[in-house]
């Protein structure tokens, strides 16, 4: 399961009017400078598959895709501001190390093997 702060809702909810979309999505996907990235777009309700796992939000809907699951079990998405920007700050507990750019993150494959999927 993943946990969706207040922030994260409320910008989530937001990017869903701007982009007139149905959900914000977050995959991981191979690349980045330690192994896998966390990708982010938007989709429509009929894009996304029977097997995404999907959180609703108020006015809008973050969707994780079925291979992402494992990898994204536990995880915590908070929406951040700060002087120099703001971003989503992704809290995940399976990550075994990531990069400064808080984007590319590596995961110890022996132990993804053992979370389940939800």
């Amino acid at each position: 399961m993943i946990t969706v702060t207040s922030a994260a809702n409320a910008q989530v909810s937001k990017l869903c009017q701007e982009n007139e979309c149905y959900a914000i999505t977050l995959n991981i996907k191979g690349g980045g400078c330690a192994g896998f990235e966390y990708d982010w777009g938007t989709a429509q309700k009929e894009e996304l598959s029977n097997n995404d796992f999907v959180i609703e939000c108020d006015s809008g809907s973050l969707s994780v895709g079925a291979d992402s699951q494992m990898f994204l079990a536990g995880t915590e998405i908070d929406y951040v501001k700060s002087l120099v920007g703001s971003n989503f700050e992704i809290n995940n507990p399976n990550a075994h190390s990531s990069c400064g750019c808080g984007v590319s993150v590596n995961f110890d494959m022996d132990i993804m093997d053992s979370i389940p999927t939800w």
